[in-house]
């Protein structure tokens, strides 16, 4: 999956906004995640599928398919800052504060059982996608308040324990420091304890909250260097060191636990993060610190609409393209086989699978694009 995120200052409707002075490069970056989300999960060449557009295998390292779930989490950390700062404008602090935190997460939870319900086709009440952007950004949204350096002090501790957990636990057999697909701690705690509780996957809220907060000292650098206005040379460098940092010490981390998406491993945390300081800051330098943030305009539709990017596919797929059935081909499919199977008709599995897959994110995209043109944002 993966992917975009979630506003934090969403409501549960879609309304008009007024225009206000948004962070470009987060936009941006967050709707980079968007498309390559949208790429990974409706890629549709079969066996001809580039290898960077498919996961990883157990041991495989990464591929670009890997990042985007994680870049989708630490996108919804950067925006934590700026949503905690315009609650403090608008005078909502302490328990009133908290009391919007845990709302966003219930919906946002629940936002997410109906997604798993409906590609389930049944009532399924667990942790999905959304249900772990939900925790992991409660956490992030709880701690805004704290110093930067306690923010990171609170993230290493998470990566650290949770690599503990992963290497100095003993699984059933007696075995430790088993990491192997299928035979690892966590693998233990998510099948034997957890999933009859529907708790499958909880484990991977440490690791991912850990990646939250990051992105909020990440917020937290930028956000005082716009409050600062003359604050760009030093932040550009802050950026680049703290980025640079985060890949080099996840790279290394990687030969002692080795990256992996399925377990959420703290290499695979930290090196994702910092690709996505660089990549922010790459943005940040042309569109904010310069002033050329409409040049990246295709990019910010999708990132300001982001959690309708990610339902909103997810819904039509399910409930349309793979359920509704027509006659297009001669014989009765589904809607998504039947344009399937005449694209490739005319223009074989490569090409015609990508005009199938570039088409359903040009629909995506244009629906997106629609709603940025009437300042349209659905947020919780």
């Amino acid at each position: 999956m993966a992917a975009p995120t979630v506003h934090p200052d969403a409501r549960p409707v879609t309304e008009a906004r007024a225009p206000t002075s948004r962070l470009v490069a987060l936009d941006a970056w967050r709707g980079l995640t968007v498309l390559l989300m949208l790429l990974v999960n409706n890629v549709a060449l079969d066996w001809r599928t580039p290898r960077q557009l498919l996961h990883a295998p157990w041991g495989g390292s990464l591929s670009l398919a890997d990042l985007v779930f994680p870049w989708f989490l630490f996108c919804a950390g950067v925006a934590v800052p700026f949503s905690a700062a315009s609650a403090r404008r608008a005078g909502i602090t302490g328990a009133r504060l908290v009391g919007k935190l845990l709302s966003r997460t219930v919906l946002l939870f629940l936002v997410g059982c109906l997604l798993t319900s409906a590609v389930s086709h049944r009532l399924v009440i667990g942790l999905g996608v959304l249900q772990l952007i939900a925790l992991a950004s409660l956490v992030g949204g709880l701690t805004a308040g704290w110093p930067i350096w306690w923010r990171v002090g609170l993230a290493l501790a998470l990566l650290l324990g949770y690599d503990g957990l992963i290497r100095f636990t003993p699984l059933p057999d007696g075995s430790v420091g088993v990491f192997e697909e299928g035979r690892n701690v966590i693998d233990h705690l998510n099948g034997a304890i957890l999933a009859p509780l529907g708790l499958r996957g909880l484990p991977s809220v440490v690791p991912t909250a850990a990646l939250v907060v990051l992105g909020g000292v990440v917020g937290d650098i930028v956000r005082r260097a716009r409050d600062r206005v003359n604050g760009g040379p030093s932040t550009t460098r802050l950026l680049l060191v703290t980025g640079v940092l985060m890949t080099l010490t996840g790279w290394a981390w990687s030969f002692a636990l080795e990256f992996n998406k399925p377990v959420w491993t703290p290499s695979y945390i930290l090196f994702s993060a910092g690709l996505a300081t660089i990549g922010i800051l790459a943005l940040y330098s042309v569109a904010d610190a310069h002033g050329y943030g409409r040049w990246f305009a295709p990019l910010t539709w999708a990132g300001r609409n982001a959690l309708f990017a990610y339902v909103a596919p997810i819904l039509v797929k399910t409930w349309i393209l793979q359920d509704w059935t027509v006659t297009w081909t001669g014989k009765s499919q589904s809607i998504q086989q039947s344009l399937l199977t005449l694209a490739r008709t005319d223009l074989g599995l490569w090409w015609g699978g990508w005009l199938y897959t570039l088409g359903y994110i040009g629909v995506v995209w244009l629906a997106l694009w629609w709603m940025a043109r009437r300042n349209l944002v659905w947020k919780f």
